[in-house]
């Protein structure tokens, strides 16, 4: 490969970590994760509208159960990778969250773990495309791509959900 492919490819690695880290921060199609959460009446994050299966607190709880497996399977901490039982161990039982605190910890547990998680793709030795040596198949470009997807997806759930209680003021 010459010098010049080197760059080349360098420069497009490069441009591709840019983009899935804005991909991960959002606001580009979609409102923010702090926007989203931004504001968000306590006593009505634990409240499920007619027709919805799922409080606002059981959403945001499942975004950090799902960015912090997916984080680990990326980054198996010591003593590798332990998975969770789907769907029983994504999602929390309660309505409820279990304190005053619990909403604001878990926001801060998802801004933690996605921070975490954009260490993983400016790694200059990381290699997006490279299989995981466990799993099958999967690399650190597609677990980028659901944590943005599957975030994505559920902001957009959290702002219906905001509407649907009156808590939206955009």
């Amino acid at each position: 490969m010459s010098n010049q492919d080197k760059n080349d490819q360098a420069g497009e690695s490069k441009e591709i970590r840019k983009q899935l880290l804005a991909l991960l921060k959002g606001g580009q199609a979609h409102v923010t994760f702090d926007d989203a959460v931004k504001g968000f009446p306590a006593n009505l994050r634990g409240k499920v509208p007619d027709g919805l299966p799922y409080s606002a607190w059981q959403i945001l709880e499942h975004m950090r159960i799902t960015q912090r497996d997916i984080l680990n399977f990326s980054a198996p901490p010591t003593g590798g990778y332990q998975p969770i039982e789907w769907p029983d161990d994504y999602w929390p039982k309660s309505a409820e969250p279990p304190s005053a605190s619990a909403w604001e910890h878990c926001i801060a547990d998802i801004r933690t773990d996605r921070e975490r998680f954009e260490t993983l793709l400016t790694k200059e030795d990381s290699d997006l495309a490279k299989p995981f040596r466990w799993g099958n198949g999967q690399n650190l470009l597609r677990e980028a791509l659901l944590i943005a997807d599957h975030n994505a997806y559920h902001l957009g759930e959290l702002i219906v959900l905001r509407r649907l209680l009156g808590a939206w003021h955009k």
